[in-house]
Formats: structure tokens, sequence, C-alpha cells
């Protein structure tokens, strides 16, 4: 099972947001649409030959622009039609407990995302679940046996009105 973790380049690293030309916002937008495209199809799609395209790629992967490439799972397809978010509030906040839980939460398949926020709680935490039967075995069975959590709060969501894997960066500029 493939867990990804945060491992973006630290901003002024080779692939940071101001060393990206139109070309490369070009490359990561179709990419973003349809990963699977051969080199030909995508140099079509962004007015390059393919060998410079390939180039390009490759110094997008090797820069930590492109992250990795994945399957997007329909959840409901395989069995776990609900959505769960998560609000986790811990009793301590030095870094060994934060690890610790943060570990814990990449080895539960169920959870699907996890942020470490700011606010009222901790963790914002997203699970995919059968139904309310399996929410509960994954409380009582899995999060609740990690250890210092004080409290938490759970949202069902009734339905996704966008969800996306990532911002077009055509789109979307800092």
């Amino acid at each position: 099972m493939a867990v990804r973790q945060n491992k973006r380049p630290a901003a002024g690293s080779a692939g940071a947001h101001g060393d990206l030309d139109l070309i490369d916002r070009k490359i990561l937008s179709v990419l973003r649409g349809d990963a699977r495209l051969s080199t030909n199809d995508l140099s079509a799609r962004v007015g390059l030959s393919p060998s410079p395209c390939w180039t390009r790629v490759k110094r997008l992967e090797n820069s930590g622009a492109i992250d990795g490439y994945i399957a997007l799972i329909n959840h409901e397809a395989v069995g776990l039609p609900m959505t769960v978010f998560a609000e986790v509030t811990l009793d301590h906040h030095d870094d060994k407990v934060l690890a610790d839980f943060s570990e814990a939460l990449l080895k539960i398949p169920e959870v699907v995302e996890a942020f470490l926020v700011s606010g009222d709680y901790d963790y914002l935490i997203k699970v995919a679940v059968a139904d309310t039967g399996h929410y509960e075995r994954f409380l009582r069975e899995k999060l609740y046996k990690i250890k210092g959590i004080r409290h938490s709060k759970t949202t069902f969501s009734l339905r996704a009105i966008k969800q996306s894997a990532c911002v077009d960066p055509l789109l979307v500029q800092g």
C-alpha cells in the first residue's frame, strides 16, 4: 500500500513557484487531468516537441513539482461510500506526541487524508468507510487506540461538491 507523505521541497528550492514558466504550468495542468498521456500526446497538447517535453517533465519530477503519479480510486465503487471528517484534539502538543500521533495515522487504511491544523482542534482527518458501523469500529478499534487523544468530533459528508487532487497551476497563481 502506498502512503503519500508531504515531501515537498522547501520554498525557494528548485521547482518552487517562481521557477515555473508558462510551459511548465501547461505541462502540470495537462498531467493533472491525465497523467497517463504519452510524451508525444503531452508534447502536442503543450506545444513542444517530445524531447524537450520529456526533459521538462523529468525536471518537474526531480524538483518536486510533480510529487508522483497515482490512480484515483472511486471509494463508492470499492465499497467505501461514506466520507467522514474527524476533528481530533490531543492532550499534549510536544514534538514526540505529534510525531507519534501522525505516525499512527499513517498506518490506518481508512484514513485518506490527515492534516495538523491550527484552530479549535489539532488534526483534521478524512476517513473513508462503508457505513456508520464501520466508522464506529474505526473509532473504537483504531483511532481511540492511539494514545493522547483528549476528544474528537465527527462530521459526516452528505455529498462531495468538489474533489480535486491538486490545483490547476494555470488557473491559480500566488
